[in-house]
């Protein structure tokens, strides 16, 4: 999960050397942090939230394949 989400947001940002994406294991539940450059938050985060939105989407349908529960938090 983390490389594919790491790798969605390389592709959506400026500055990808910027991405970082951070796994922690919560109430046992993954929860994946992502951190891009201040200038690229927007283009992550999209018009009322619609690209974060497919991002969650994306990952929780790929994490549901492996039988685990995972959620991406956007870090400012």
């Amino acid at each position: 999960m983390k490389e594919l989400l790491e790798y969605l947001a390389r592709r959506l940002v400026s500055r990808p050397e910027d991405v970082r994406v951070e796994e922690v294991e919560k109430d046992g539940m993954t929860v994946l942090r992502l951190s891009v450059a201040q200038e690229d938050l927007g283009k992550v985060i999209g018009r009322q939230g619609r690209i974060a939105h497919a991002l969650r989407t994306v990952v929780k349908a790929s994490a549901a394949k492996e039988d685990r529960r995972v959620t991406v938090e956007i870090l400012d």
